[in-house]
């Protein structure tokens, strides 16, 4: 399918540490994402061996390599080279069989087969500016079948306007000094300044908008960072 010349590059949104061999080797020890949670709320929903799940925004594979043994078949979907190549190693040094690899992005996944049961997406709709995850969103809803599962993470800013610079100072604060430790207060100050992270009240409204039902939505204590668990109605 053949995009409008209005939809923008998606490898320009990425960021350009995502694209660098480099950075990818060290990105699963800085984000240190625990898929445990993730795994027992959708197998709660419904997630089983007959299930499809698309990964978008797959990074480095963690959840695709954790959910492979759980469903029939797992499309994993970046739009970085030196992302997809890790997880494909990753892959075939635990033998996952039924992982396809796709380099794409939210606003040009082409899905085939048969509908999602489940969408999962963690810390990777912020590299879009708000008209586009509502773009993103209904290319998402349109993928699902009726009552499958949205489960989101991002970056997502829960206060008003006016504790803006409290909030984010705050956040700032619990930078890690060494990036080999965290994230450091350059790379979340350059987040804040050139990503697209937006409110949790203007997020949210999208997701209804969609076509989604917000069954859970958890906030960390930082007012920074949210998940969601949604289902298309």
């Amino acid at each position: 399918m053949q995009r409008p010349g209005w939809f923008p590059n998606e490898l320009e949104h990425a960021g350009e540490e995502h694209l660098d061999p480099t950075y990818v080797d060290t990105y699963d020890r800085k984000s240190a994402t625990d898929t445990t949670d993730d795994l027992a709320i959708l197998r709660s929903m419904g997630l089983d061996k007959n299930s499809v799940v698309v990964d978008l925004g797959a990074g480095t594979g963690t959840f695709a390599l954790a959910v492979a043994p759980l469903c029939r078949r797992i499309i994993a979907v970046d739009v970085s080279p030196a992302m997809l190549s890790y997880m494909r190693t990753q892959a075939q040094e635990v033998g996952i069989g039924n992982l396809e690899i796709v380099q794409a992005g939210f606003l040009s996944y082409e899905h085939t087969g048969d509908p999602a049961d489940i969408v999962y997406s963690r810390n990777a709709l912020h590299h879009l500016p708000d008209f586009w995850k509502a773009i993103a969103l209904q290319r998402i809803a349109a993928i699902l079948k009726p009552g499958g599962i949205l489960r989101i993470h991002d970056l997502v800013y829960d206060f008003n306007p006016n504790e803006i610079t409290s909030t984010i100072e705050a956040w700032l604060a619990t930078a890690r000094e060494r990036p080999e430790d965290g994230w450091t207060r350059d790379e979340l100050e350059t987040h804040v300044r050139t990503e697209y992270s937006t409110f949790s009240w203007l997020l949210e409204p999208l997701l209804e908008r969609s076509g989604f039902t917000i069954q859970q939505a958890t906030y960390r204590p930082t007012k920074t960072y949210a998940a969601y668990t949604c289902v298309k109605r």
